[in-house]
């Protein structure tokens, strides 16, 4: 049996990290990165693929995985369009948001 009672407290947590969130957002607007050309090649690759075909049904874990493969795909896009190639390394002003998935998805 689920205790009600902690979703209340879940949902007021919740509540409370998207007024951090809020917080953060009016502070922090990009960060600069550098990554190595390997990763940044991939994700322009993920930004370049074509998916196609009726995903039907997903379970918790493959909706998670699609959004990490559509924030790496992203990731890609910025390095297409802003990157700056310094070597084997690309610098990008990445938006905090994908910064924030990238890390959460190292963990």
């Amino acid at each position: 049996m689920v205790d009600e009672e902690e979703y209340v407290r879940y949902r007021a947590d919740s509540k409370v990290l998207a007024a951090i969130g809020e917080h953060v957002d009016a502070q922090v607007d990009r960060v600069t990165v550098r990554l190595p050309r390997a990763v940044a090649e991939a994700a322009m690759d993920a930004w370049e693929r074509d998916e196609l075909g009726d995903l039907g049904k997903e379970t918790h874990e493959q909706y998670a995985l699609r959004d990490q493969a559509g924030d790496l795909a992203l990731i890609g896009l910025v390095i297409s369009e802003r990157g700056r190639w310094e070597g084997e390394e690309v610098v990008i002003d990445l938006d905090v948001v994908f910064a924030g998935a990238a890390v959460r998805a190292s963990l």
